[in-house]
């Protein structure tokens, strides 16, 4: 009986000790690979090149995003202002023929980037790459003041100036173009960076369709700063918009006004129509840019209503987007990112035709946002929505499985593994 005993005790201590290792086996695989990845970030800080330029804020802004998350890692970050190499007035006047454009005439605009669309889908080297491709010697002095890790070009003009220099031999760090639009652009499939960072794999998808082989295309979404993922809530952001104001939470709306970095589209006659279809003690918070003559006319406007505030350039949209019950904005690529990274229910207006009509559909068609035309119709629909609770919370969860906020994070650790193979 005590031999049998103790044959049965013996079976169950190998057997428990079997799956102890087992146990063990599984936490010392799991912990390797982030031990390692732990390692390789503690090993070296890096040094990196960001380059894009003022034609339209959202390639700035993603730049300043990838920016503000590296150095936040203890990484060495240059972001110059890629046109100024060829000179000050140079950087300022093609910003300024860009604005302009967009701003007086944006059915010109759109008819130059459908004539864009039709000549890159027929040509390998274009007008823009021609232009670009002049400014490898200024690239190629920057290059050589510092051994940058890797170049990150948020914008096109860049990746065509890069793409030169590969082609004529010249030696580069890992080169990451940032696509911050939910369509592939002309001209991006004459580029030739090692690797393209897309909002979405069927963006992606459009990427392959222009020429860049699949293998570099990576789907790990448009880059934002912090501050849109921090989800400090709705009360402590109204808090700190209002301040020493009256502000009903429960019982006041608050309608953000944006037309983008620069000011863009129909805004006066939006805010007539949120005042005229709204409630009286509803709250408009008007965001004009760098659109000075819009800030000053709308100051004017409104000047004796107590429920506008009218904004002109600030660093404040994290704080506006996350207080907001719907915002009212054209949808630029970035924009539009960073209002579904703060679970912003939005409603789209006045798209600047070409990539922006792409962007307003990729949301709408995705229950990311909704859209309207005509300042009269859009109002209405925002109106609705901010009083619709269910659709609001249903919009917000859809941003929420789509938008994580960790592209910046996705993109460090696709240098690190590239750097580590050299």
């Amino acid at each position: 009986m005590t031999y049998t005993i103790k044959i049965i005790c013996g079976y169950f201590v190998k057997k428990m000790r079997k799956k102890s290792e087992n146990l063990r086996k599984q936490k010392k695989s799991a912990i390797i690979p982030f031990m390692e990845k732990e390692i390789m970030k503690q090993k070296q800080k890096l040094n990196i090149l960001i380059l894009s330029c003022s034609t339209g804020g959202g390639h700035n802004a993603a730049g300043m995003a990838m920016k503000e998350y590296l150095e936040a890692q203890g990484h060495y970050v240059d972001f110059p202002d890629y046109l100024s190499f060829a000179g000050e007035r140079v950087s300022e006047a093609v910003s300024r023929i860009y604005v302009k454009t967009v701003q007086k005439a944006p059915k010109v605009f759109g008819a130059v980037y459908k004539i864009g669309d039709a000549v890159s889908r027929h040509v390998k080297k274009s007008i823009v790459y021609y232009a670009n491709s002049g400014m490898d010697e200024y690239l190629r002095k920057c290059l050589e003041k510092t051994d940058y890790d890797a170049v990150l070009v948020p914008h096109l003009f860049p990746a065509e100036t890069l793409t030169s220099m590969k082609r004529k031999g010249i030696k580069l760090p890992l080169t990451v173009a940032i696509g911050t639009d939910y369509t592939s652009i002309p001209f991006w499939g004459e580029t030739d960076c090692d690797y393209y960072v897309v909002p979405s794999k069927e963006v992606g998808e459009e990427f392959i369709q222009a020429g860049i082989p699949k293998h570099k295309v990576l789907p790990y979404g448009i880059p934002t700063s912090l501050a849109y993922s921090s989800q400090m809530g709705r009360e402590e952001a109204a808090k700190k918009i209002f301040k020493e104001k009256v502000f009903d939470r429960q019982n006041q709306k608050l309608y953000l006004v944006a037309g983008g970095s620069m000011g863009a589209g129909n805004i006066s006659q939006l805010v007539r129509e949120l005042k005229r279809q709204g409630e009286a003690h509803d709250f408009i918070l008007v965001v004009c840019g760098s659109n000075k003559k819009l800030e000053e006319k709308l100051r004017q406007e409104f000047e004796s209503e107590q429920t506008v505030l009218i904004y002109g350039w600030t660093n404040e949209m994290p704080v506006f987007m996350q207080a907001a019950d719907v915002l009212f904005t054209k949808p630029g690529g970035l924009t539009s990112t960073e209002a579904a990274t703060a679970r912003c229910p939005m409603v789209h207006i006045n798209p600047i035709p070409g990539c922006e009509t792409a962007n307003m559909n990729y949301f709408v068609r995705r229950g990311y946002s909704i859209s309207a035309k005509g300042a009269e119709q859009q109002a209405a629909a925002g109106i609705k929505l901010a009083y619709d609770e269910k659709l609001r919370e249903q919009m917000k969860a859809k941003q929420q499985a789509e938008f994580k906020g960790d592209t910046a994070e996705k993109i460090e650790t696709l240098i690190y593994s590239k750097i580590s193979r050299n």
